[in-house]
C-alpha cells in the first residue's frame, strides 16, 4: 500500500489529483469547525462536556466529525445525503419509474442522482430546523443552562437553518469534485475524514481516563478488529459464468469465462446505520416528549440506551441481522440477474438458464448472507463488551466501534484499489519487456 502511494506521488497526474483531494478535505474540516452565525461558541463548548457521551448523538456526531454539537456550518455533515441515497434505493422497489431509470444506464443514473440531490436539500432543511429548534428551547444539550443562541429572533434562527442547509449543499459539491477530479469516491472519503478526525480525541479520552496500559490494550484489540474486517471484507463467493459464442454481423462475440462475485458483506455498513437509527428512536421520542418518570422512559434509559445492557446488545444484534437480509433482498435481485445473463448468452455451468439460475443464485445468496449478517452483528456489538475500560461506558469513546471501522476499512481498500488501477494504466509494460 505504501509503495502504491509512493508511486502515485511520483506520477505528476496522480500527484495533482491527490493534492486536490487533500485541499478539498482541508477546506471541509475548516468548515466543520466554523460556527454558524448567531451561535455562541464559548457557551456551546461548556454544554458539549455534559452531553458528548450520550448515545442519542453518537451516530450523527460520528458522520459529522464532531461538528453536529458545535452547530457549525457543516454541522449536518453527509448524513442527509446518506439518508437520501438510501431512500432513493428503497423507493426503487415501490416506484416503477425509479426502477426504469436505474435500468436506463448513465442517463437514468444521472436523473436518480438529481433526485437524490433535491431530497438531500429537503432533508437538510428538516434536520437543521429540528436541531436549531431543540437548541433554542434548551433540549439539545439537556441540563445545560447556557444560552446557545443569545438572540433567538426569527431572522437569526432562519439564518442558522439556511447556513446549515447551504453547508450540506457545499458538502455534496465537494464530494462530486473529489470523485471527478480527485482520487476515490468523494462522499466516502469525506465520511472517512469525519471518523478519522475523532479518533485522536477519543484515544486521548481513553488514555486520560483509564491509563497507558488500558490504552495499549485497546490499540491492540482495535488492530485485531481491523485485520479481521479487512480479511472478511475481501472474502467473496465467485460463481463461474460462461458466455456462449454468437455471431453479430461478421464478428463473433462471447465464448469467454468470467465469474459473478458475491461478497460475504454484500450490504456494507447500511444495516448498522438502520439498526442504530431505529434503536435510538425511542430515546429521541422520550426526550422530545419530556416525560422522564414513566415506566417506558425508565425502561428506555436503563435497557435500550445503556449500551452495556444485554437488552440493548441483543436487540442491536437482531436488528442488524434483520436489516442485512432486508437490504440485500432489495439490492440483489436473482431473477433480474438471471434474465440479464440469459439475454447476453451467459449461463452457470451445470445450471439451466432462466428460472433454475435464479433459484441457484437465491440459494447461494441466502447461504452467504447468514455469515455476513452474523459478522456485521459481531463487529457492531463486540465493543459493547469492553465499554468499562473506556472510562464512561459509552461506545462513542471507543475508537474502533463497528460503524467506524467498517467505513474506514471499506473506504481505505477502495481508494487504494483505485490508485493501483490508475498506476497500472500509466505504467503498463505490455507483454514484452
Amino acid at each position: 500500500m505504501l509503495s502504491a502511494f509512493r508511486s502515485a506521488l511520483a506520477t505528476p497526474d496522480l500527484r495533482r489529483k491527490i493534492l486536490f483531494t487533500l485541499l478539498i478535505i482541508a477546506v471541509y474540516r475548516v468548515g466543520a469547525m466554523l460556527p454558524s452565525p448567531g451561535v455562541s461558541y464559548p457557551n456551546i463548548q461548556k454544554c458539549i462536556e455534559d452531553v458528548d457521551d450520550q448515545s442519542i448523538y453518537q451516530l450523527l456526531n460520528l458522520f459529522s466529525g464532531g461538528a453536529l454539537l458545535q452547530l457549525s456550518v457543516f454541522a449536518l455533515g453527509i448524513m442527509p445525503y446518506i439518508t437520501a441515497s438510501i431512500i432513493i434505493q428503497l423507493l426503487r422497489v415501490v416506484i416503477p419509474r425509479f426502477e426504469q431509470l436505474h435500468k436506463e444506464g448513465q442517463s437514468g443514473q444521472a436523473k436518480l442522482t438529481q433526485y437524490t440531490r433535491y431530497l438531500t436539500i429537503g432533508l437538510a432543511i428538516l434536520q437543521a430546523t429540528g436541531i436549531v429548534a431543540m437548541a433554542d428551547r434548551g433540549q439539545l444539550f439537556g441540563e445545560c443552562d447556557e444560552p446557545i443562541i443569545p438572540q433567538s429572533t426569527t431572522f437569526n434562527l432562519a439564518m442558522i437553518v439556511i447556513t446549515m442547509t447551504a453547508g450540506t449543499a457545499l458538502i455534496m459539491w465537494f464530494g462530486e469534485l473529489i470523485t471527478e477530479r480527485g482520487i476515490g469516491n468523494g462522499m466516502s472519503l469525506l465520511m472517512f475524514v469525519n471518523i478519522a478526525a475523532r479518533i485522536p480525541a477519543e484515544g486521548g479520552n481513553i488514555l486520560g481516563n483509564a491509563g497507558g496500559l488500558v490504552f495499549a490494550i485497546v490499540c491492540v484489540f482495535g488492530l485485531l478488529i481491523i485485520v479481521g474486517v479487512v480479511f472478511l471484507e475481501q472474502g467473496q463467493r465467485r460463481i463461474p459464468v460462461q458466455y456462449a459464442k454468437r455471431m453479430v454481423g461478421r464478428r463473433m462475440y462471447g465464448g469467454t469465462s468470467t465469474y459473478l462475485p458475491m461478497k460475504v458483506n454484500q450490504a456494507g455498513v447500511i444495516p448498522i446505520i438502520f439498526a442504530s437509527s431505529l434503536l435510538y428512536l425511542p430515546d429521541l421520542i422520550t426526550r422530545l416528549a419530556g416525560d422522564t418518570n414513566s415506566w417506558w422512559s425508565r425502561f428506555v434509559a436503563d435497557h435500550l440506551t445503556s449500551q452495556s445492557d444485554w437488552v440493548h446488545i441483543l436487540t442491536y444484534f437482531a436488528l442488524i441481522i434483520f436489516f442485512t437480509y432486508f437490504y440485500i433482498s432489495i439490492q440483489f435481485n436473482p431473477n433480474e440477474r438471471a434474465d440479464d445473463m440469459k439475454k447476453y448468452g451467459g449461463f452457470i455451468p451445470g445450471i439451466r438458464p432462466g428460472r433454475p439460475t435464479a433459484e441457484y443464485l437465491s440459494f447461494v445468496l441466502s447461504r452467504i448472507t447468514l455469515p455476513g449478517s452474523i459478522y456485521l452483528g459481531i463487529i457492531a456489538v463486540l465493543p459493547n463488551f469492553f465499554l468499562d475500560i473506556t472510562g464512561d461506558g459509552q461506545n462513542q469513546n471507543f475508537p474502533f466501534g463497528g460503524t467506524a471501522v467498517l467505513i474506514m476499512v471499506g473506504v481505505g481498500l477502495d481508494t487504494v484499489k483505485q490508485i493501483e488501477s490508475q498506476l497500472m494504466q500509466r505504467n503498463y509494460e505490455g507483454f514484452l519487456k
